[in-house]
């Protein structure tokens, strides 16, 4: 069923194209925090395993070829992240929260308020508050406990502090599970992690696996017949190479993007924008902006009719009118944050294309401002 906001969209589209809109040559993409191109190397090494029909976990002389070929993928993705535990693969990043979250031999789960969808669907969004600069509160509950606290948030690319975090989830003797879909591939993994969730459609990867990286598989139950009992259903080889393959070829981009993220902050806070959380370490391949008057989604109708993708918070939640969560327990009131955008970067994003989006937006602003008054 569509939702509200969906089909407003598509009203809103329908007449700009009547009135104004032309066809575009070319489009910038701004929303590699929702998914980022495949890479090269990753498509070839997918076409590779297609090659390889068999299944992994028969134990004829074709299925053990494809077995060898997964296990060696499963050691090539360990190496790239500096994993010395164990990885489970998985359909995604949500499949392997879910796994941690719902097979835990941990007596309750805290999460933090800011958490993706995918966890607050299972455990809820109470438990651990953050502050204004979106960082988790010191924990202070202790026993048996599973925090599930992100290390990078999709929304707003705040960073955790990790050492903090999991020298203080040691002290209350808890498990931390970390869910690294945004910063893996891009930032060093918290070592001090119980369970770490990846995805490898966020780092170049294809869509549909992830991985769960595990530091001892006795803290989970283990249902399934696959992936050493802890997950059940035919292993997928080709998406498992083309996970390696693009971890292995990501490129050092992260600083170039860094330098982009700064020059759009200072531009669009001097066109009257509001940087969320522009106090707070953030990685530099995500960023949300506020542009006061305008809701969000006028902005991404009139982006998109630009040749410009950008999101409004979580590609997963994006199809809802209901203001961020992440905003809200940072304490946005709700007016505020139905005005935010998030713009994310990926290895492709040049200076050029950030120069036409603080055009846009410029231009955006300007409008509304002379409307206002």
């Amino acid at each position: 069923m569509r939702t509200e906001l969906v089909a407003y969209i598509e009203v809103e589209l329908s007449r700009a194209i009547l009135s104004e809109h032309r066809p575009l040559l070319t489009r910038i993409y701004l929303d590699h925090a929702a998914t980022t191109p495949l890479l090269p190397q990753a498509k070839a090494a997918m076409a590779e395993g297609l090659e390889r029909w068999a299944n992994p976990s028969s134990p004829h002389a074709e299925g053990r070829a494809a077995r060898a070929a997964l296990e060696d993928a499963r050691a090539r993705i360990r190496a790239a992240l500096g994993w010395d535990g164990e990885l489970i693969f998985t359909g995604g990043a949500t499949e392997a929260l879910a796994i941690a979250l719902l097979r835990t031999h941990a007596q309750d789960v805290r999460a933090s308020s800011a958490e993706h969808d995918a966890v607050r669907r299972l455990v809820g969004g109470t438990g651990l508050p953050v502050g204004a600069d979106g960082l988790v509160q010191p924990l202070v509950d202790g026993g048996k406990l599973l925090f599930a606290i992100q290390h990078v948030n999709n929304e707003t690319g705040v960073i955790q502090d990790v050492d903090r975090i999991a020298r203080r989830v040691g002290e209350l003797g808890g498990l931390w599970l970390a869910d690294c879909a945004q910063s893996a591939g891009k930032l060093p993994l918290p070592g001090g992690a119980d369970f770490i969730a990846v995805s490898a459609h966020k780092l170049g990867g294809p869509p549909g696996i992830g991985a769960l990286l595990v530091r001892d598989l006795a803290a989970l139950d283990a249902q399934g017949g696959q992936e050493k009992g802890y997950r059940p259903g035919t292993e997928n080889l080709p998406a498992a190479l083309g996970f390696a393959a693009a971890l292995e070829a990501r490129r050092e981009w992260i600083g170039r993007a860094a330098e982009l993220r700064d020059h759009l902050d200072k531009a669009l806070t001097a066109a009257g924008g509001v940087v969320v959380a522009a106090g707070s370490p953030r990685i530099p391949s995500i960023a949300s902006y506020r542009m006061p008057g305008v809701p969000a989604a006028s902005q991404l109708i009139r982006f998109d009719l630009a040749g410009i993708a950008v999101s409004a918070g979580s590609a997963c939640s994006s199809g809802s009118v209901k203001p961020s969560h992440v905003l809200a327990a940072m304490g946005w009131p709700e007016e505020e944050a139905r005005e935010v955008i998030r713009v994310s970067f990926g290895a492709s994003t040049t200076r050029a294309e950030i120069y036409e989006f603080i055009r846009v937006w410029t231009a955006m602003a300007a409008d509304a401002g002379q409307r206002a008054a």
